[in-house]
Protein backbone atom coordinates (compact mmCIF):
# COMPACT_ATOMS: atom_id res chain seq x y z
CA UNK A 1 0.00 0.00 0.00
CA UNK A 2 1.09 3.57 -0.81
CA UNK A 3 0.91 6.67 1.17
CA UNK A 4 0.81 10.15 0.04
CA UNK A 5 1.91 11.20 3.19
CA UNK A 6 4.90 7.49 2.98
CA UNK A 7 8.97 9.04 2.93
CA UNK A 8 10.79 8.94 0.23
CA UNK A 9 13.10 6.35 -0.91
CA UNK A 10 16.63 5.93 -2.45
CA UNK A 11 16.76 7.87 -5.51
CA UNK A 12 15.86 5.48 -8.86
CA UNK A 13 17.63 4.12 -11.44
CA UNK A 14 18.15 6.03 -14.84
CA UNK A 15 15.48 7.59 -16.67
CA UNK A 16 17.25 6.60 -19.97
CA UNK A 17 19.71 3.87 -20.93
CA UNK A 18 21.62 3.29 -24.28
CA UNK A 19 22.07 -0.77 -25.08
CA UNK A 20 25.22 -0.77 -27.70
CA UNK A 21 25.05 -4.27 -29.52
CA UNK A 22 27.04 -6.43 -31.34
CA UNK A 23 28.44 -9.39 -32.77
CA UNK A 24 30.17 -11.59 -34.84
CA UNK A 25 32.00 -14.76 -36.20
CA UNK A 26 34.93 -15.97 -37.58
CA UNK A 27 34.08 -18.24 -40.60
CA UNK A 28 30.31 -16.89 -41.29
CA UNK A 29 29.10 -19.33 -39.80
CA UNK A 30 32.03 -20.27 -37.19
CA UNK A 31 32.91 -19.20 -33.71
CA UNK A 32 30.88 -16.82 -32.29
CA UNK A 33 30.54 -14.53 -29.94
CA UNK A 34 28.37 -11.79 -28.82
CA UNK A 35 29.14 -8.09 -26.88
CA UNK A 36 26.75 -5.49 -24.77
CA UNK A 37 26.64 -3.03 -22.39
CA UNK A 38 24.44 -0.87 -20.61
CA UNK A 39 25.03 2.91 -20.54
CA UNK A 40 23.19 5.24 -18.87
CA UNK A 41 22.08 7.81 -21.70
CA UNK A 42 22.72 10.94 -19.78
CA UNK A 43 26.09 10.28 -18.25
CA UNK A 44 27.39 7.96 -20.65
CA UNK A 45 28.44 5.72 -17.57
CA UNK A 46 28.45 1.95 -18.17
CA UNK A 47 26.09 0.39 -16.11
CA UNK A 48 26.87 -3.16 -16.90
CA UNK A 49 28.49 -5.55 -20.21
CA UNK A 50 28.16 -8.53 -21.03
CA UNK A 51 30.14 -11.06 -23.71
CA UNK A 52 30.07 -14.77 -24.59
CA UNK A 53 30.62 -17.18 -26.82
CA UNK A 54 27.60 -18.98 -28.28
CA UNK A 55 29.13 -22.02 -30.20
CA UNK A 56 29.00 -21.95 -34.12
CA UNK A 57 26.96 -19.88 -35.78
CA UNK A 58 26.68 -16.75 -38.48
CA UNK A 59 27.41 -13.17 -37.86
CA UNK A 60 23.74 -12.37 -37.90
CA UNK A 61 22.65 -14.72 -35.17
CA UNK A 62 25.56 -13.37 -33.21
CA UNK A 63 24.21 -10.07 -33.40
CA UNK A 64 20.47 -10.83 -32.57
CA UNK A 65 22.13 -12.53 -29.59
CA UNK A 66 24.08 -9.70 -28.47
CA UNK A 67 21.05 -7.78 -29.12
CA UNK A 68 19.15 -9.82 -26.49
CA UNK A 69 21.55 -9.75 -23.90
CA UNK A 70 21.61 -5.76 -24.28
CA UNK A 71 18.15 -5.71 -23.47
CA UNK A 72 18.41 -8.16 -20.39
CA UNK A 73 20.93 -5.96 -19.18
CA UNK A 74 18.38 -3.14 -19.17
CA UNK A 75 15.44 -4.98 -17.80
CA UNK A 76 17.70 -6.34 -14.52
CA UNK A 77 19.93 -3.48 -14.49
CA UNK A 78 17.38 -0.21 -14.99
CA UNK A 79 13.86 -1.75 -14.88
CA UNK A 80 11.23 1.11 -16.20
CA UNK A 81 14.10 3.18 -18.53
CA UNK A 82 13.37 4.10 -21.72
CA UNK A 83 15.42 1.99 -24.16
CA UNK A 84 17.73 3.24 -26.70
CA UNK A 85 19.13 0.30 -28.56
CA UNK A 86 22.20 1.47 -31.09
CA UNK A 87 24.03 -1.47 -33.30
CA UNK A 88 26.09 -1.65 -36.94
CA UNK A 89 23.93 -4.07 -38.10
CA UNK A 90 21.61 -2.59 -40.61
CA UNK A 91 19.84 -5.77 -41.13
CA UNK A 92 18.96 -6.24 -37.21
CA UNK A 93 17.77 -2.46 -36.49
CA UNK A 94 15.94 -2.60 -39.10
CA UNK A 95 14.25 -5.89 -39.14
CA UNK A 96 13.25 -5.01 -35.22
CA UNK A 97 11.61 -1.16 -36.13
CA UNK A 98 9.51 -3.46 -38.05
CA UNK A 99 10.84 -1.62 -41.63
CA UNK A 100 12.16 -4.98 -43.33
CA UNK A 101 10.58 -8.51 -43.02
CA UNK A 102 12.20 -11.19 -41.02
CA UNK A 103 12.27 -14.29 -43.77
CA UNK A 104 15.17 -16.25 -42.39
CA UNK A 105 14.39 -19.21 -39.84
CA UNK A 106 17.00 -18.26 -38.18
CA UNK A 107 16.17 -15.15 -37.12
CA UNK A 108 12.35 -15.44 -36.70
CA UNK A 109 12.72 -16.97 -32.83
CA UNK A 110 15.46 -14.54 -32.11
CA UNK A 111 13.50 -11.77 -33.19
CA UNK A 112 10.85 -12.61 -30.95
CA UNK A 113 12.36 -12.97 -28.22
CA UNK A 114 13.68 -9.42 -28.60
CA UNK A 115 10.81 -7.96 -29.01
CA UNK A 116 8.99 -9.67 -25.21
CA UNK A 117 12.23 -8.44 -23.51
CA UNK A 118 12.48 -4.81 -25.28
CA UNK A 119 10.25 -1.92 -23.63
CA UNK A 120 6.62 -0.32 -24.90
CA UNK A 121 9.07 2.55 -27.17
CA UNK A 122 12.17 1.26 -27.31
CA UNK A 123 14.21 3.05 -30.35
CA UNK A 124 16.16 1.81 -32.56
CA UNK A 125 19.20 3.30 -34.15
CA UNK A 126 21.91 1.92 -36.79
CA UNK A 127 25.18 3.49 -36.42
CA UNK A 128 28.82 3.08 -37.90
CA UNK A 129 30.97 0.15 -37.02
CA UNK A 130 33.21 2.99 -35.42
CA UNK A 131 30.78 3.76 -32.94
CA UNK A 132 29.85 0.89 -31.55
CA UNK A 133 33.58 -0.50 -30.57
CA UNK A 134 32.90 -1.13 -27.37
CA UNK A 135 30.30 -3.62 -27.80
CA UNK A 136 32.54 -5.20 -30.70
CA UNK A 137 35.50 -5.34 -28.59
CA UNK A 138 33.62 -7.33 -25.85
CA UNK A 139 32.67 -9.97 -28.54
CA UNK A 140 36.04 -10.24 -30.16
CA UNK A 141 37.27 -10.80 -26.26
CA UNK A 142 35.05 -13.59 -25.73
CA UNK A 143 36.22 -14.93 -28.33
CA UNK A 144 40.00 -14.74 -27.53
CA UNK A 145 38.77 -16.48 -24.19
CA UNK A 146 39.42 -13.86 -22.02
CA UNK A 147 35.97 -12.06 -21.40
CA UNK A 148 32.46 -14.61 -20.41
CA UNK A 149 29.46 -13.52 -18.80
CA UNK A 150 28.02 -10.09 -16.82
CA UNK A 151 29.97 -7.35 -15.03
CA UNK A 152 28.29 -5.14 -13.47
CA UNK A 153 30.13 -1.73 -13.51
CA UNK A 154 27.06 0.29 -11.09
CA UNK A 155 25.35 -0.59 -8.80
CA UNK A 156 21.43 -1.34 -9.22
CA UNK A 157 19.16 0.86 -8.22
CA UNK A 158 16.92 0.17 -4.73
CA UNK A 159 13.87 -1.23 -5.27
CA UNK A 160 11.70 1.08 -2.83
CA UNK A 161 8.46 0.21 -1.15
CA UNK A 162 6.68 2.82 0.49
CA UNK A 163 4.30 1.84 3.60
CA UNK A 164 1.37 4.22 4.68
CA UNK A 165 1.63 5.47 9.05
CA UNK A 166 -1.10 2.86 9.61
CA UNK A 167 0.97 -0.32 8.33
CA UNK A 168 4.19 1.56 10.25
CA UNK A 169 2.62 1.81 13.47
CA UNK A 170 1.14 -2.01 12.91
CA UNK A 171 4.36 -2.64 12.32
CA UNK A 172 6.20 -1.00 15.41
CA UNK A 173 3.61 -2.48 18.13
CA UNK A 174 4.77 -5.85 19.40
CA UNK A 175 2.25 -8.62 19.66
CA UNK A 176 0.97 -9.36 23.64
CA UNK A 177 -0.39 -12.38 24.52
CA UNK A 178 -3.98 -12.67 24.48
CA UNK A 179 -5.88 -12.80 28.19
CA UNK A 180 -8.75 -15.17 29.30
CA UNK A 181 -10.92 -14.03 32.66
CA UNK A 182 -12.55 -16.94 34.00
CA UNK A 183 -15.17 -16.32 36.56
CA UNK A 184 -16.17 -19.27 38.69
CA UNK A 185 -19.24 -19.37 41.35
CA UNK A 186 -19.81 -22.17 43.59
CA UNK A 187 -23.12 -22.81 45.35
CA UNK A 188 -27.25 -22.85 44.40
CA UNK A 189 -29.49 -20.07 44.13
CA UNK A 190 -32.59 -19.09 43.54
CA UNK A 191 -31.01 -18.03 40.11
CA UNK A 192 -29.62 -21.07 39.43
CA UNK A 193 -33.09 -22.73 38.06
CA UNK A 194 -34.01 -20.08 36.11
CA UNK A 195 -30.43 -19.95 34.58
CA UNK A 196 -29.73 -16.61 35.35
CA UNK A 197 -26.24 -14.63 36.04
CA UNK A 198 -25.65 -14.39 39.71
CA UNK A 199 -22.57 -11.38 41.25
CA UNK A 200 -22.44 -8.07 40.96
CA UNK A 201 -24.61 -5.97 42.93
CA UNK A 202 -26.45 -6.94 45.91
CA UNK A 203 -29.82 -7.10 44.22
CA UNK A 204 -28.33 -9.40 41.34
CA UNK A 205 -26.21 -11.88 43.86
CA UNK A 206 -29.28 -13.76 46.50
CA UNK A 207 -27.83 -15.72 48.87
CA UNK A 208 -27.36 -19.42 48.33
CA UNK A 209 -30.42 -21.51 48.68
CA UNK A 210 -30.63 -24.33 50.91
CA UNK A 211 -29.74 -27.20 48.68
CA UNK A 212 -26.45 -24.73 47.30
CA UNK A 213 -25.53 -24.08 51.55
CA UNK A 214 -23.66 -27.53 51.75
CA UNK A 215 -21.76 -27.04 49.04
CA UNK A 216 -20.79 -23.03 50.03
CA UNK A 217 -19.74 -24.02 53.89
CA UNK A 218 -16.14 -23.94 53.41
CA UNK A 219 -14.44 -21.79 50.42
CA UNK A 220 -12.32 -23.29 48.33
CA UNK A 221 -8.61 -24.07 49.18
CA UNK A 222 -6.80 -21.09 48.33
CA UNK A 223 -9.86 -18.75 48.53
CA UNK A 224 -8.94 -15.15 49.96
CA UNK A 225 -12.52 -14.90 51.20
CA UNK A 226 -13.24 -15.25 54.53
CA UNK A 227 -15.95 -18.56 55.63
CA UNK A 228 -18.22 -16.34 57.54
CA UNK A 229 -19.01 -14.56 53.90
CA UNK A 230 -18.76 -17.36 51.70
CA UNK A 231 -22.08 -18.69 51.87
CA UNK A 232 -23.47 -15.60 49.74
CA UNK A 233 -21.51 -16.87 46.93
Amino acid sequence: MTSAGAAAGPAAGPADVVVEADGGSRGNPGPAAYGALLRDAATGEVIARDGATIGRATNNVAEYSGLIAGLELAAAYAPGARVEVRMDSKLVVEQMAGRWKIKHPDMKPLAARASRIAPPGTVWTWVPRAENADADRLANQALDGVRSGVEVLTDPPEVTTQVDAAEQQTAATPATAATTLVIVRHGVTAHTAAKRFSGGLASSNPRSSRRGAPRCARPPTGCGRSAARWPRW
